[in-house]
């Protein structure tokens, strides 16, 4: 799929890795989802638009370039999405950040709204969102309409487990939209958990079992 790009960098894979592992513990998993969301958020932003200026060096005048118009928004889906938020943040402080709340019924695994905030110039950036784990696609999907409906015109969608299933219905419903991503695994479960996945990224992130 042409609007999918898996990760295969070394750190990336490694500290996916660490993260999988049902021993770690909440705070190294907070730390490890924030450090993975930084290293992805740097190729994410491969094709962020510049513009040329002239900034005065200790030394002379340099023609260099910097990140041009309204830049970037970051919109975690809550709650599991914040825990990517701060390493999003330590590379582009710039940023600002919207959040909309979706989560599944259990029974019917369809997804439900409840809290939708956005910058107020979100229709003028290029809205990066945010969720640790797609599954079933269908939050997802709900969220980025959401978000369109909002005036928003350039998103992209950036996870660090992704099953094929959620990879498809995101392709289907948004084919504008790219999909980043560290891992693919191939199932989910009864619950529409990814298998073998992580288990649930909320509960580990915030110590809540």
């Amino acid at each position: 799929m042409k609007n999918v790009f898996v990760f295969d960098h070394p750190l990336i894979q490694h500290k996916v890795s660490l993260l999988r592992d049902k021993n770690t513990i909440p705070k190294e998993f907070r730390e490890l989802v924030s450090e993975i969301s930084m290293l992805m958020g740097y190729e994410v932003t491969r094709n962020v638009q510049l513009k040329e200026v002239e900034i005065e060096t200790p030394v002379g005048i340099a023609k260099t370039n910097v990140i041009s118009g309204k830049k970037l928004g970051i919109v975690p889906i809550l709650r599991a999405g914040l825990g990517m938020v701060e390493g999003m943040l330590s590379l582009l402080p710039m940023a600002r950040v919207g959040h909309i709340g979706m989560y599944r019924e259990h029974e019917t695994l369809q997804p439900v709204e409840y809290y939708c905030k956005l910058p107020e110039d979100a229709a003028e950036r290029e809205i990066i969102v945010v969720d640790p784990m797609l599954a079933t696609g269908g939050s997802a999907s709900t969220a980025i309409s959401f978000i369109k409906q909002r005036g928003v015109k350039k998103i992209i969608f950036m996870c660090i487990i992704a099953s094929n299933l959620g990879i498809e219905r995101i392709c289907k419903d948004h084919p504008d939209v790219k999909v980043y991503c560290a891992a693919v695994d191939e199932k989910l479960n009864d619950r529409g958990y990814i298998i073998p996945g992580l288990g649930d990224a909320g509960d580990r992130l915030y110590g809540t079992k």
